[in-house]
């Protein structure tokens, strides 16, 4: 989950650590930012509440990465783990470019530490994923290769391997610092089909030297109505995580 894209993260990260390769030497880069909500595939994953978050990447100048990503989150606690406030992501991959097309291969482990529930499956996840980027454009796909997809059983089987994620995101630079972003993406959950949905959001963000500020929208057609119990009503207030929201962030990348 961490920050709404690993890949197009990555990739940013890895221009940025060009640039700082140039100067410093360095094959590292850092990030932190600040969030009025951690939206992740157009559904709420702090309750709508605040999220702190960062994380480190090593990228070496063949293409190689490997980081680790963090944020709190409060769908977790009671729900598939106890004693879980945070979300820990570690992957490694592969991006480079060829001509005008970029590309990006690579995994990603999401881990929520606590406790496990007796009866209750691990919300911790493995995907694979490839991207393909063109432009101002990335196509991204996701693939499940855990027993289960961030806790999520199937209808009449536990596992709920092969589920996936396809998204298409696109950002334009129209002014000087000043960037628009837009996303739809496709979550296929295997074995469930009451818990897969589309989402969408839009964005815009600006760099102000010390930082960036954005502000963005998400949505999904996830049917998050807590009256009747649906898939994405979380935690004991059964608060709706998967409604139209929109929420602001500031970032820094070192």
């Amino acid at each position: 989950m961490r920050k709404s894209l690993i890949a197009t993260a990555v990739l940013a990260s890895l221009t940025f650590v060009g640039a700082v390769h140039a100067e410093e030497d360095s094959p590292f880069s850092g990030n932190i930012s600040l969030t009025t909500d951690y939206v992740f595939r157009g559904i709420s994953q702090t309750q709508g509440n605040p999220a702190l978050q960062g994380g480190f990447d090593y990228a070496h100048s063949s293409g190689f990465y490997v980081g680790t990503w963090a944020s709190n989150v409060g769908w977790v606690d009671d729900v598939a783990k106890s004693q879980n406030s945070m979300e820990w992501d570690l992957y490694f991959g592969f991006a480079n470019e060829v001509g005008q097309l970029s590309y990006d291969v690579g995994a990603v482990r999401y881990f929520y530490p606590g406790s496990g529930i007796s009866g209750v499956s691990s919300p911790d996840t493995t995907e694979v994923y490839l991207s393909l980027g063109w432009n101002i454009l990335e196509l991204k796909y996701s693939h499940g290769v855990s027993k289960t997809l961030f806790g999520w059983n199937g209808t009449n089987t536990t596992s709920t391997r092969n589920s996936n994620y396809l998204e298409l995101n696109a950002e334009y630079e129209f002014a000087e610092g000043w960037a628009a972003s837009a996303h739809v993406g496709r979550q296929i959950i295997k074995n469930n089909g009451a818990a897969s949905y589309m989402d969408w959001g839009v964005g815009v963000s600006k760099d102000v030297g010390f930082g960036t500020f954005a502000v963005n929208y998400a949505g999904s057609d996830a049917d998050g109505s807590c009256s009747k119990g649906e898939p994405y009503c979380f935690g004991s207030n059964g608060k709706n995580a998967a409604g139209d929201r929109f929420y602001a962030s500031f970032s820094k990348e070192f």
